[in-house]
């Protein structure tokens, strides 16, 4: 695309929010790092993004919430994603980013990677671009394991560092109930934590090569949250709950409050409860509403949903 006919455009691209269904993590490699197992679904929490041609790469973020510990500089991962897509279309101008968050920062819920995904989609579009979601989503791969699933979206399982994707059958709809909190959790304090536990005697031993379980994968083909719901995990649970003790009270608030299943998603702090129907998760989010923390906040999301999509070109 010529400079003239990208400069009279403005894209705007929507990219979901997401959590863990189920997280098996393995033993620490060499590098420090783990191998997991991850069943990721896209839910209706958004990041909004708009790009226009600029003189130089930059960006402004606003949100429903506080965005104050959002970096505004290179380091921000939808600047980095523009950037790389800019590069592969061979683009010698800037794109300015305008983002607009709703899905909570720091929370486990992957919020920057929908960024850098909506910015992949959206810079690409807006230069005219031909890459596929398969070459954006390997575009995407270096910025971050959550960022090629906003890319593409449904219900997936990632194994690897969790960016090796496959999509998984997911019928229906699932409902759930979602508590953030103000202060993240670091992901890899969190990994350091489990390594901890995973020393100590009498706790799980080593766990081998992580795998998705066929349990969660069944219920998720047969759309059917009560199954669902006995099969939930996260290997990263325990070392959440030693670093935040309080999600344990949060996690007990939903089970009495009705919650078929809850779970720390990823490496926390968000909590994941699962409700039987769009009902049951709106009874839920108001009754948890009502005795959530200071700056705690209640959303009632659903899933799967598409992954980074245009709105507007």
């Amino acid at each position: 695309m010529t400079t003239a006919a990208a400069a009279g455009r403005r894209v705007h691209v929507r990219a979901p929010g997401k959590i863990n269904i189920a997280f098996d993590v393995g033993d620490v490699q060499p590098d420090g790092y783990h191998d997991v197992a991850s069943v990721y679904q896209a839910v209706s929490a958004y990041e909004d993004v708009w790009a226009r041609v600029a003189d130089d790469f930059t960006l402004t973020v606003t949100g429903d919430l506080d965005v104050s510990g959002v970096p505004l500089d290179e380091s921000n991962l939808a600047v980095r994603a523009a950037r790389r897509v800019a590069e592969r279309l061979g683009w010698r101008g800037g794109i300015h980013l305008d983002i607009h968050k709703g899905v909570p920062v720091a929370g486990g819920m992957g919020g920057g990677s929908a960024d850098a995904a909506a910015a992949l989609v959206a810079v690409n579009e807006l230069l005219g671009g031909a890459l596929t979601t398969l070459e954006l989503q390997e575009l995407a791969a270096p910025l971050g394991a959550d960022v090629p699933f906003a890319v593409l979206g449904g219900t997936a399982i990632g194994t690897g560092r969790g960016d090796e994707l496959a999509p998984a059958l997911a019928r229906g709809r699932f409902d759930w109930v979602l508590v953030t909190s103000e202060d993240g959790l670091s992901t890899p304090a969190v990994y350091r934590e489990l390594d901890r536990l995973r020393e100590l005697p009498d706790i799980a031993p080593a766990h081998g090569v992580p795998a998705a379980d066929p349990v969660v994968m069944q219920a998720l083909r047969a759309g059917d949250p009560a199954a669902l719901a006995v099969a939930v995990r996260n290997d990263l649970q325990d070392a959440a709950l030693s670093l935040r003790p309080s999600l344990a009270e949060t996690l007990r608030a939903g089970h009495r409050a009705g919650a078929l299943a809850g779970l720390v998603s990823g490496s926390g702090p968000t909590v994941a409860f699962l409700a039987a129907d769009e009902r049951g998760a709106s009874a839920l989010a108001s009754e948890l509403a009502a005795s959530a923390a200071p700056g705690s906040r209640v959303l009632h999301v659903h899933g799967p949903v598409p992954g980074a999509r245009v709105i507007t070109s």
